[in-house]
């Protein structure tokens, strides 16, 4: 199991695909989801609004 480089949270699958989609795609390590809205400047909740937008897509990054 994966956990956040920034707070040491264990990572949900989608986390890390947020991480690889937004930042980096070939990502060893990974912020979590309030670590990561944080670093882009954005809320959780937005996150949230575009992994359903790209798992809509057919984005294998998400489940």
């Amino acid at each position: 199991m994966s956990v956040c480089i920034k707070c040491g949270r264990d990572l949900s699958y989608n986390e890390i695909g947020a991480y690889r989609k937004f930042v980096n795609r070939g990502a060893k390590e990974f912020l979590c989801k309030q670590c990561l809205a944080e670093k882009l400047g954005i809320t959780p909740e937005r996150i949230d609004r575009k992994i359903e937008e790209f798992k809509l897509q057919g984005c294998t990054l998400f489940v």
